[in-house]
């Protein structure tokens, strides 16, 4: 369990509770046996100091993640030692000394094992209530009645904290757990974007170099589109990594457009998506840069078509190599959650009607 402070400051209020020994001190000034009003003063000092120092120490050990063997055995010690001051207590104070038996109940209930502290307070609340009622010349002051309440007043502390400190652990896992999530969810981000950028920018050189010995002019400008593409690829990879990417479904058809035409590839686009409703947009827009990917990249597709409806985006390719898709790979497996954070069902495979591939998400309407 990590540290939890409420154990740390518990001596402070334990201390101040120290104000009813006053009556003991008073009733052994009385006393007219020297020896005895003595020996109960200094009992009575080193029963405080004994119970604070008790006290603190089981403060740091229980705001410790892992307390130290021997720790029952020290509080039982320190039990003991507290019972013998009590009872040197006794011959000058009478009756008053059993207000330590109060805070020997509280002690016990806040450090001992639960199996340990219960009988000790039973045993000390019997003591307080049959001690006045045997021994001539004692009153019965309540004592029985105050080691009650003490000791169930600590037992209540020692629960709150202990589920405080449950608590606190549990907020921290809460917040490791969330840190886990959003490093996985960069890292899908950034695997979509360069997989997309590096596929689209591999085709263009590849085109590039063959058009430097046929069209100079056009290889020009197929290098100036890789260095926009490049510099554009930069640009998401910093704006996702700091958590303010976006993507639109028309910026994803304008660019399925370039990517296809790079490749060769014959498209059939839609010129719009108005009628597509926002909530749909982003994985629509996701869809279509993950299967055009595909596309570009294992395929050898020389036609696409990608179909937009309200609910529904399908991409479809006559290609007949092989497809990431079809392995369950990375960029599916982001495509696959994103789908399911709507509802909405991926269907990923060949096509029934003709050699090719088909990707098709479709959200409820």
């Amino acid at each position: 369990m990590a540290p939890y402070s409420g154990w740390r400051h518990g001596w402070v209020f334990a201390a101040i509770w120290l104000f009813y020994l006053l009556d003991t001190i008073g009733q052994l000034l009385k006393q007219p046996n020297l020896p005895w009003r003595v020996t109960g003063l200094v009992a009575v000092v080193l029963f405080a100091g004994t119970y604070l120092f008790m006290v603190r120490l089981a403060s740091m050990i229980r705001s410790a993640p892992n307390p130290p063997a021997g720790y029952t055995l020290r509080a039982g010690l320190g039990v003991a030692v507290m019972l013998a001051l009590f009872g040197l207590q006794i011959p000058g104070a009478g009756a008053h000394a059993l207000t330590c038996l109060v805070y020997i109940a509280a002690f016990g209930m806040i450090s001992l094992p639960f199996a340990a502290a219960v009988p000790l307070a039973v045993l000390l609340g019997a003591t307080a209530e049959i001690l006045p009622a045997v021994v001539p010349g004692w009153a019965d002051n309540g004592y029985g009645l105050a080691v009650l309440l003490g000791s169930l007043a600590t037992w209540g502390f020692r629960l709150a904290t202990l589920r405080q400190g449950r608590l606190v652990d549990a907020q921290q896992e809460i917040a490791d757990l969330a840190v886990q999530n959003e490093r996985a969810r960069i890292a899908a981000d950034l695997h979509d974007i360069l997989g997309h950028s590096l596929t689209v920018v591999t085709v263009k050189a590849e085109l590039a170099q063959r058009l430097l010995d046929v069209d100079l002019d056009r290889a020009r400008r197929e290098l100036a589109d890789l260095e926009s593409l490049a510099r554009d690829a930069l640009a998401d990879v910093r704006s996702t990594a700091m958590g303010v990417r976006g993507i639109s479904l028309p910026g994803e058809i304008a660019a399925a457009r370039e990517a296809l035409a790079a490749a060769n590839v014959e498209a059939v686009l839609p010129g719009a998506a108005d009628e597509i409703p926002s909530r749909n947009r982003e994985l629509f827009a996701w869809t279509i840069r993950e299967a055009v990917t595909n596309i570009v990249r294992h395929s050898r597709a020389s036609h696409a078509a990608v179909h937009l409806s309200p609910t529904v985006v399908e991409i479809l390719d006559d290609g007949t190599g092989g497809t990431t898709a079809s392995a369950d790979g990375q960029g599916l497996a982001g495509l696959r959650r994103r789908a399911d954070a709507l509802g909405a069902q991926l269907t990923v495979g060949r096509r029934s009607d003709q050699p090719g591939f088909r990707v098709r998400v479709e959200v409820p309407s």
